[in-house]
């Protein structure tokens, strides 16, 4: 049964192969009514051309073409810049060769790129081959004119810095300068406030381009030295006798020179397993304040194996007067939830210029945070000293009151409490600027809640007044300032979007600084703070405002604290 059927096989295929073998020569056979197809065939190809002077020719290219029943001529047509010629002596932008002699043997085709005087740049184009009776054929072609006018290019018409300090230079900046065409040096200027160079070492207001090298391509340095504090502009201007001049606008802005001091390093604070709540240590600081016009601190939270602490907690930064030894409060914060401020780079901003006085030479500084468990936060700070012109150049500060030690040490609120919060305040008479400054801070969940179910004084709205001589002249509004819009956005499980009153997670509590309309030179007045009216039905547990408030002055000529009575 199986060689039966493997002999039907191999008859079926003979079969078909007799079949095929009959159908291809009656295709062949044109005396049985078959057409023979129409064909040109081109052979190699041609690759860019490169770079050629405009007004001459490039060295040409050639392709080989056949034809293949054709029944009318072939024609031959190219791209304006381009060239063809049969014998590559005679070039036109077309030509014609008969169906016979295409149809007889090969044909070479000779093609050459002629950029014409205004085709400047990388240039494209087409070969077409085509005859009515069979199907076209294309080349692509490309090439690149050059200029030959004397000529100057760049390649790049602007330059941006980074912010660079005063009497300092930026990083430098490539400029590359192409010459074409050209017999004479290129002079390269600059603005005051920028420098160039020719290696990148030696800097100056001009350089030359010698002769020789004028039509290579030559790198420019170009760097930065701000003159002046705030945004400048200037130009490079590229010349020569034979070209026109090429110009390059430059930016940047000008910072001023900043001396950093670093003080506590992860130093840290927690409760028990010998950690501390705090931290007291003596720095050396910035010694001349004379052309310092501001003082920025700078607190970083770091976290150990352990994680930071899992709640906001009170915290302060705070300086000793040498002359009384007490400690003023210089800056507040709330910790964040659970991690530390490395979301931002430098962790949390202060302002701590109106302390000024403090803060030179020999000081000694303290650190607190009310953290009760043994996940230490790692505290490190440090101090950026701007130079610059001062608004006035002695400043002298002095504690009005302090109710600060932590969140539950400060003045109650809603119940009848003893703390004094009056004072008499005398300011020097050569006073040329008189402010008061105050950092207050809400704790607590007492009751009754307002309407919208807030309890005090971490989240009641409040306004409080400070009153001058018996009549209130300053206010200052414990309302939402954006908790959720917090950059530090990781306090995540941390009940850190909700709006408090005054304060958030993770934020600095903002100082209120509230400027006398007056220098009041010589002048002596009555404070009062004033915390708005509410009554603690003492169902909730109890509410505290941690306040401080100071009282600074600012002359032209070396001046006394002022002085603060009870």
């Amino acid at each position: 049964m199986k060689a039966s059927h493997l002999k039907k096989g191999i008859g079926i295929v003979v079969f078909l192969l007799g079949l095929l073998f009959i159908v291809n020569c009656s295709s062949d056979d044109s005396s049985n009514g078959g057409t023979q197809q129409s064909t040109i065939t081109v052979t190699g190809n041609i690759v860019s051309f490169g770079e050629v002077s405009v007004g001459s020719s490039s060295a040409s290219q050639s392709v080989t073409l056949r034809g293949s029943g054709l029944t009318s001529d072939v024609s031959i047509s190219v791209s304006e810049n381009f060239e063809i010629s049969s014998d590559d002596i005679n070039y036109s932008n077309q030509l014609s060769i008969s169906k016979t002699e295409a149809n007889g043997e090969n044909q070479t085709l000779y093609v050459r790129f002629s950029p014409s005087l205004s085709a400047i740049g990388p240039v494209a184009g087409t070969v077409t081959i085509e005859s009515n009776s069979a199907a076209t054929r294309t080349l692509n072609l490309n090439g690149v004119g050059l200029s030959i006018a004397p000529l100057i290019t760049v390649n790049t018409t602007t330059i941006i810095f980074n912010d660079t300090q005063l009497s300092s230079n930026s990083a430098s900046s490539t400029l590359f300068v192409n010459g074409d065409n050209l017999t004479s040096v290129i002079d390269v200027t600059v603005t005051e406030g920028f420098e160039v160079s020719l290696d990148g070492t030696v800097f100056t207001g001009a350089i030359q381009i010698p002769s020789e090298s004028v039509n290579d391509q030559t790198t420019v340095f170009v760097r930065f030295s701000p003159i002046a504090i705030g945004s400048a502009t200037g130009t490079i201007s590229i010349s020569n006798t034979e070209a026109d001049d090429v110009e390059v606008s430059l930016s940047g802005t000008g910072v001023p020179i900043v001396y950093n001091y670093t003080t506590f390093s992860d130093e840290p604070l927690a409760f028990g397993t010998g950690f501390s709540q705090s931290a007291v240590q003596t720095f050396t600081l910035h010694s001349d304040l004379s052309n310092i016009s501001q003082i920025k601190m700078f607190l970083q939270i770091d976290c150990p194996a352990t994680g930071c602490d899992d709640w906001d907690r009170y915290a302060n930064i705070m300086v000793k007067d040498p002359d009384s030894g007490d400690w003023y409060e210089i800056g507040r914060y709330i910790t964040p939830y659970w991690v530390g401020t490395q979301l931002l780079p430098r962790g949390l901003e202060f302002d701590v210029t109106d302390f000024k006085s403090l803060l030179s030479g020999s000081v000694e500084l303290r650190v607190y945070i009310e953290n009760w468990t043994t996940k230490a936060d790692l505290i490190s700070i440090d101090f950026d000293y701007i130079e610059g012109t001062p608004d006035y150049e002695y400043y002298a500060v002095t504690e009005v009151m302090q109710y600060n030690a932590n969140s539950l040490e400060g003045v109650p609120y809603g119940v009848t409490h003893n703390f004094d919060l009056t004072r008499n305040v005398s300011i020097p008479s050569n006073a040329a600027s008189t402010h008061l400054r105050t950092v207050i801070s809400g704790w607590g969940h007492a009751t009754p809640n307002d309407s919208d179910g807030r309890p005090c004084a971490e989240w009641c709205y409040r306004t409080h007044d400070v009153k001058i001589n018996g009549a209130t002249m300053f206010q200052h509004n414990m309302g939402p300032i954006g908790c959720a819009s917090n950059p530090i956005n990781n306090q995540s499980p941390g009940n850190w979007t909700p709006d408090r009153a005054g304060w958030c997670p993770g934020m600095v509590v903002p100082p209120r600084i509230n400027e006398f309309g007056s220098t009041m030179a010589g002048n002596s007045f009555s404070f009062e703070y004033d915390y708005e009216d509410w009554v603690s039905n003492l169902a909730g547990g109890d509410a505290f405002y941690a306040t401080s408030t100071f009282v600074v002055v600012k002359s032209n000529t070396p001046i006394n604290k002022p002085v603060v009575t009870n």
